[in-house]
């Protein structure tokens, strides 16, 4: 049994007549795998390969692997996943479904759901928005919750694992100079040697599990209505032991490759408000790099082997690779605070701005909102009673606000603070973990006639802002003195008033540019 088998059984899976069909069975082939669009069903074939990081050569470990797909992603997406069929032959030595016999090969079988519901091509028509990726990253922060941890692993050696593969895989294809390799690796591993106390420290805290480890657009769909993870690593339980910032490294490199940077920085920020990983924000530029080298010789791989589209994989190889190199270089950190009285669109042009501020995928967003609910242990969109912003209990957020900047700016990230800061001590203090690193601060105060800031209010629906028409009364009756930010004129859209930010942040205005 061998190739000549699986050729066989390739024909018969692509025969219509083999699941009593009339119509054209589709046939989507990726580096490692084929899938069978047949009627209402998918199955999904592993191809007889042996890579340095994946071995399907013969038919038991293709059925071995079938099955772990089966039971792995029927965590995450179950009612998608119907089990395992093998492939044996009949009396007459014609292939065909059976329990019984000698298996030639098998295949996944899976519901068939409209392909335009893969967040890839989601994505490509332009319909992600910010509501369904915010559901995507809780929907990750809940899976790494469960996710099996494995205890007391060395961070460092997982993550040289990782680059060894991607050494590896590199020389199965002809696309990439050995010095370029070369010089790639050496980037890699010196940020790898930057990175190591993190690393380490998040290993021995319970941070590294057996993830999903594929987790980029294509493997995320819509399910009655929901966002589901499916097509998990099954076949290398090593490759998909990380971290669980490398796991979702990969959804976020994929956004910000393909153009989707904005909704990257939402997914990270997302994530991060609701997961115990704020120590590792840093570190997502290298994992981010360390993905896109993945997805560099994979394709790469592919090109190899592929009978169309050679020169369009080839272009995404060397896209992808160019990336990795790109996201290795150093950022200076920085950090903006947003301030403006309630309806003038801080949290917009916050989330607007991030993209654009240091590393990818961007900066940390730090929102008093979003902190102020994380302090009380309910989800952001739940409304606070008045007790909860006391002046002792807003004096505590803006605290917290102070130390994560300062964590973030001394580990070389970036920072966008987003709050009201109309109170001159607050605005003091947010700047001070930038002064005292000398590091660049700026300070920007969004400025609005008060019927703005009213309609704005009383328009307002959902969001982590509980602020209502008697909290901007209150607001607008205070004195703002003191006041050295740069005022902008916030009755604008977002976009112009995030361009006149970075063109202001980047200028040594405002005064208080360190």
């Amino acid at each position: 049994m061998g190739l000549d088998d699986q050729r066989e059984a390739i024909a018969f899976l692509s025969d219509p007549k083999s699941y009593g069909l009339d119509v054209p069975v589709e046939v989507i082939e990726t580096h490692i795998s084929r899938i069978f669009l047949a009627g209402p069903r998918a199955y999904k074939m592993k191809k007889a390969v042996k890579l340095p990081y994946v071995d399907f050569s013969t038919a038991a470990l293709r059925l071995n692997a079938c099955h772990k797909e089966v039971e792995l992603n029927r965590l995450t997406a179950p009612g998608l996943y119907l089990g395992v069929k093998n492939l044996s032959r009949d009396k007459n030595g014609a292939v065909c479904f059976a329990k019984d016999g000698t298996c030639i090969d098998a295949v996944v079988e899976m519901i068939r759901f409209d392909q335009d519901l893969l967040f890839d091509r989601l994505a490509a028509a332009d319909k992600l928005t910010d509501d369904l990726m915010t559901s995507t990253a809780r929907m990750i922060v809940r899976y790494h919750q469960d996710a099996i941890v494995r205890q007391s692993m060395d961070g460092v050696v997982e993550m040289e694992a990782v680059l060894a593969v991607n050494r590896a895989g590199f020389a199965t294809s002809t696309l990439f100079t050995e010095h370029e390799v070369v010089v790639l690796d050496r980037l890699f591993r010196s940020a790898l040697e930057r990175h190591a106390d993190r690393l380490r420290t998040r290993g021995a805290t319970g941070r590294i599990r057996r993830c999903h480890g594929d987790l980029h657009l294509r493997n995320i769909c819509l399910l009655d209505g929901e966002p589901r993870l499916f097509d998990c690593i099954e076949f290398n339980d090593a490759i998909a032991t990380v971290d669980v910032l490398y796991d979702l490294a990969f959804l976020l490199m994929d956004l910000w490759h393909r153009g989707h940077r904005h909704h990257a920085n939402l997914v990270a920020n997302r994530y991060f408000d609701e997961s115990d990983n704020e120590d590792g924000f840093t570190l997502l530029p290298f994992f981010l790099a360390v993905r896109a080298a993945v997805r560099a010789h994979v394709t790469a791989t592919q090109a190899e082997t592929a009978k169309a589209n050679i020169d369009v994989l080839r272009a995404e190889a060397q896209s992808y690779f160019e990336l990795a190199k790109e996201l290795l270089e150093a950022q200076p950190p920085r950090l903006i605070a947003i301030g403006g009285l309630s309806g003038s669109g801080k949290t917009t042009v916050a989330e607007r701005l991030a993209p654009h501020i240091g590393a990818a995928p961007g900066a940390r967003i730090i929102e008093s909102d979003r902190l102020r609910k994380a302090m009380h242990g309910v989800p952001a969109e739940t409304r606070l009673p008045k007790a909860a912003y006391r002046r002792e209990v807003s004096k505590r957020v803006y605290t917290e606000m102070v130390l994560r900047a300062d964590a973030i700016l001394s580990d070389g990230g970036s920072v966008v603070a987003d709050a009201v800061f109309d109170d001159a001590d607050h605005r003091q203090a947010i700047e001070t973990p930038a002064r005292r690193r000398s590091i660049r601060f700026s300070g920007f105060w969004l400025d609005a006639e008060p019927s703005l800031l009213w309609k704005r209010v009383e328009d307002r629906r959902g969001g982590p802002s509980d602020a209502r028409l008697e909290v901007l009364m209150m607001q607008l009756s205070r004195r703002l003195d003191d006041l050295a930010w740069r005022k902008i004129d916030a009755s604008r859209s977002a976009d112009l008033i995030c361009d006149e930010i970075l063109a202001g942040s980047m200028s040594g205005e405002p005064a208080t540019v360190v």
